[in-house]
């Protein structure tokens, strides 16, 4: 019998330099392409269902360094080390030409829990 997925948040803050920026030779349309890419790249990994995702840009304005974040996505994932291979992405998706990566304009936080269900231990009346 296989454990359950593990139900993951991964919460996403978009931080001041993507606001700073055309800079250093990169826009934000350099950013929105490694952003795609780098969601696209949590979608392909082998253990990762994905179940959604949210932005919140045109309700939310400037950076966000924690909540409300700007954007969410929402996955089942089989293990812990696949959450972390998932967090990479933004440490390893490049941005434009450069040596710039993505977490120079965002960062994630993954919150990682179950699916809301009643536990086994817990005894429903009757």
């Amino acid at each position: 019998m296989s454990a359950p997925p593990l139900r993951v948040l991964f919460c996403i803050g978009i931080n001041q330099n993507f606001f700073d920026l055309p800079a250093d030779g990169i826009t934000p349309g350099h950013v929105w392409q490694a952003f795609v890419s780098m969601m696209d790249g949590i979608k392909a990994l082998p253990g990762v269902d994905f179940i959604g995702d949210i932005d919140d840009d045109a309700h939310m304005v400037g950076p966000s360094d924690g909540w409300p974040w700007t954007a969410y996505l929402l996955a089942d994932v089989d293990t812990v080390d696949t959450v972390k291979a998932a967090c990479n992405l933004f440490r390893t998706t490049p941005v434009g030409d450069g040596d710039a990566k993505l977490w120079r304009f965002a960062k994630v936080e993954a919150r990682i829990g179950r699916a809301l269900t009643v536990r086994d231990d817990v005894e429903l009346p009757g």
